[in-house]
């Protein structure tokens, strides 16, 4: 790992919010691409998902996404329920940043990819009694899209239409059939 990785790295639990920007700003553009330094910095990367700093939690948990395609040793099933998690922070805002960029965790094949469907399915089902429920839902099937429009899997809209069909909520139902129409 080089001299910026780590500073940056070391940046996000500054406390400072322009400095934690800055640092998240930079690793989330390194690691829109397969980086060889995952699993030097994967550790403190999973430890983040539980920090005091609700921000911390909300980069770290993105980042965790972005190295998905950095893990050929397969770590992440052992720590994907730590990331899960974070969905379900008592920061709303936190919890979004992270099921927002649930969908990348797929993107490391196809085994990642039911990995991502199992738990997305879970919190849907589950959060229908949170305050925010349907907001979740509908970002459950915008995840769903997103991860189907990188991968083209048919299982991941398949997935995402028998979600939607679940949904009770008629006016719910109807937006987040909305954001699969064209297909």
């Amino acid at each position: 790992m080089d001299k910026i990785i780590r500073t940056h790295l070391d940046n996000i639990r500054t406390g400072d919010g322009e400095v934690q920007f800055k640092a998240y700003d930079y690793l989330m553009k390194e690691t829109e691409q397969s980086v060889d330094w995952a699993y030097e910095a994967w550790d403190e990367i999973v430890a983040g998902l539980t920090h005091k700093d609700n921000h911390v939690r909300a980069i770290t948990s993105q980042i965790f996404s972005h190295l998905a395609i950095s893990d050929p040793k397969g770590r992440m099933f052992k720590d994907f329920d730590a990331l899960l998690n974070v969905t379900r922070d008592e920061r709303f805002v936190t919890a979004r940043h992270c099921m927002q960029s649930l969908w990348r965790g797929g993107l490391a094949g196809k085994k990642q990819i039911e990995l991502v469907l199992n738990g997305l399915e879970l919190r849907f089902k589950e959060c229908v009694t949170e305050k925010n429920g349907m907001l979740i839902r509908y970002d459950i099937v915008l995840v769903l899209r997103n991860l189907y429009d990188a991968v083209r899997d048919e299982s991941v809209k398949e997935k995402a239409l028998a979600l939607i069909a679940s949904e009770t909520d008629t006016k719910n139902q109807k937006k987040c059939a909305g954001v699969w129409k064209k297909y």
